[in-house]
């Protein structure tokens, strides 16, 4: 080496030693100098006061804050914290990346309030314009993994927190978080959590895991005395009610190929209690669930993959999700579980969520297969797939419910928003009941044509129906249809008129499933019990109640016009004078449904088809229905336009 040479290499390492005394010395003032150009831009971006007393760097990796406060502008506190000291890796600060090895704080209060309309944390949701514009060109999996990596970043691998109070009020309502003391060594926590709200103060704790190195998170949740944790806020703003003994959580991120990164890990709950009025009359219980995930998030897309496991209970399953965004949402959802003991499905189900099969005994095995693919971009390719199928499968005994309850006289009680309005007897014991062939076929035909043309083809399902229905109410983004079959809605009558949640209509496929797929009650009946219960005006129940309420005759008497009339007014049956004018004609707009309903009872040879082309909405009233006019005419049609009447 020559002598220029070395005196070039050592000139140049003392200038990096000049460099670096220079820097150590004048640490304080360039940390102060970076962060001032920081918070001036918070400040002007968000309307903030950001100030603090002073920031120091005792060490190289070492940063010092006192009194620093958050206020913005006319808002309240957001912010306060009286000291805190944090240790970054010194490797990291080397290729200008922030890693957190230890910090220490003390009286860090976090304060959301809002007054009326108006709240100290709004800016938190403040759109950032230029961001909005590069939606489409969103990269999911880079989005998330800058994400955890600054949330892993933050995460330091020893620490303590004192006096950590996050609050939230709202008017006059008020909820505190405390957290006396947050103690984390070697990655590892463990802290008491003291919640005030609704006038109760709950003592929680949490421990776990933190891990940056290997992007790892873990935590568990339960109560300090060992009892029930019962989430506030809920039940005071909608009434829910919501507990568990433990709750326990996994994350853990990975990268793939291709840019595309995994999030694996398991969330698992026990002692779970439910209420809500939407959700079920009852408590909901659950004994033990457990949701072992993995997660794949690409460029456009997010995919819940089919090496998840779902259990709850006994029953375990593998769901499959993908969420991929082209111009819009394509979304794809299946599961297909091979044969399993049947018992394992009844055994599980949460206790007060289906009340009606609770306790019955079943054998033999089912299996089952679920697909739902919706494309935004085509709606009209939707797909659905729905199919329960049984392997020597047989019930040994009914629950609550006795499922067979139609085949014979029962007692039935109709309820109009959650309230019983009328209690009777279906069956020969009624002066009421009119047997199925006492019922005019052209009523028979009418109704069915017109509420669920293939129920004695179909074992209480039409996926056609449901496809079409779904279609519809994602195009108008509001549930205008339901493809309910005749099967599910005497089901819903008879077994769950009461329970009006959103779960309901699960526990109602499970039970026209039940009758329908193992025969508890044969078509001809369950036909004969749904026209002697059906509402066919005001407290109007029944083919005979409803035939002498608008025509003073036997449902074996009606006329063509007349069949077709009431088949028109089950859709809404309180609201049978709109159909009406103030002369007590039929409107006009009734016309092509009586076309369409006539052409069908001809296709059936009820009645030829000069018949049906001579049927006009003309009907009079004769019974006591004509005691309800005159009176004010609803302008609104009730009855579905032909495009909408299901099909044969």
């Amino acid at each position: 080496m020559g002598h220029k040479t070395k005196i070039v290499i050592l000139s140049s390492l003392a200038l990096i030693v000049v460099a670096l005394i220079a820097t150590y010395i004048g640490r304080d003032a360039l940390l102060n100098y970076y962060a001032k150009g920081k918070f001036d831009k918070l400040e002007k971006k968000y309307g903030l006061n950001i100030s603090y007393a002073r920031l120091h760097m005792p060490g190289i990796n070492e940063i010092e804050i006192e009194k620093f406060s958050v206020v913005p502008n006319e808002r309240d506190t957001l912010l306060t914290l009286h000291s805190a000291k944090i240790d970054l890796s010194l490797w990291k600060m080397l290729t200008l990346n922030a890693e957190v090895k230890k910090v220490i704080t003390d009286r860090l209060h976090i304060s959301f309030i809002k007054k009326d309309s108006i709240s100290n944390y709004d800016f938190l949701f403040k759109k950032d314009k230029k961001n909005e514009k590069k939606e489409d060109k969103r990269d999911y999996a880079r989005k998330v993994s800058d994400i955890l990596d600054m949330s892993f970043g933050m995460l330091p691998e020893n620490g303590d927190m004192r006096d950590l109070v996050m609050s939230y009020r709202r008017d006059s309502d008020y909820t505190e978080v405390q957290i006396p003391t947050l103690h984390i060594s070697d990655n590892r926590f463990v802290t008491e959590i003291i919640v005030k709200a609704d006038n109760a103060e709950h003592h929680w704790m949490s421990r776990g895991r933190l891990n940056n190195n290997e992007k790892t998170v873990e935590a568990e949740l339960y109560s300090k005395k060992r009892g029930k944790v019962l989430l506030p806020y809920l039940n005071k703003y909608y009434g829910a009610e919501v507990a568990f003994d433990t709750l326990a959580y996994r994350l853990t991120e990975t990268e793939l190929r291709g840019g595309e990164i995994a999030l694996s890990g398991k969330a698992e709950v026990c002692g779970l209690q439910l209420y809500h009025a939407a959700l079920s009359p009852e408590v909901v219980n659950l004994d033990k669930g457990s949701f072992n995930y993995k997660i794949n998030v690409g460029k456009d897309f997010f995919e819940l993959d089919s090496a998840t496991v779902i259990q709850f209970n006994k029953l375990q399953f593998h769901p499959y999700i993908k969420a991929q965004k082209k111009e819009k949402w394509h979304i794809t959802m299946s599961v297909d579980k091979p044969p399993f003991d049947a018992d394992d499905l009844f055994s599980s189900l949460p206790k007060g969520l289906f009340s009606s099969v609770e306790g019955i005994r079943t054998s033999g095995k089912l299996s089952y297969h679920f697909l739902l693919d919706i494309d935004f971009n085509n709606l009209n390719a939707l797909k659905l797939e729905s199919d329960l199928k049984s392997h020597g499968f047989s019930i040994l005994g009914y629950g609550k419910e006795n499922l067979a309850k139609m085949n014979g006289s029962f007692l039935y009680t109709a309820y109009e928003n959650g309230v019983p309005v009328r209690t009777f007897i279906v069956g020969p014991e009624n002066p009421g009941f009119c047997p199925l062939d006492s019922i005019s076929p052209l009523l028979q035909t009418a109704v069915m044509q017109s509420e669920d043309g293939s129920f004695f083809a179909h074992r209480g399902f039409r996926l056609d129906a449901m496809r079409n229905a779904l279609i519809y109410d994602l195009k108008r983004k509001k549930f205008a249809r339901g493809g309910s079959t005749i099967s599910m809605q005497l089901v819903k009558n008879v077994f769950l008129n009461r329970n009006k949640n959103l779960l309901r209509k699960l526990e109602e496929a499970m039970i026209v499933w039940l009758i329908e797929n193992k025969g508890i009650t044969s078509k001809h009946r369950m036909y004969e019990v749904y026209l002697n219960i059906a509402e066919w005006g005001p407290l109007v129940y029944g083919a005979r109640e409803a035939s002498h309420f608008y025509f003073d005759k036997e449902p074996s008497q009606l006329t063509p016009e007349e069949a077709i009339f009431m088949a028109s007014i089950i859709p809404k049956p309180k609201h049978f004078r709109s159909s009406f004018d103030e002369n007590m004609q039929l409107k006009p707009w009734l016309g092509s449904y009586f076309r369409l309903i006539a052409n069908r009872l001809s296709r059936k040879g009820l009645i030829t088809e000069e018949e049906a082309a001579n049927i006009l909405p003309v009907v009079k009233l004769t019974g006591a229905s004509v005691n309800n006019f005159p009176a004010p005419v609803d302008s609104v049609a009730v009855v579905l336009p032909p495009e909408e009447v299901n099909n044969e």
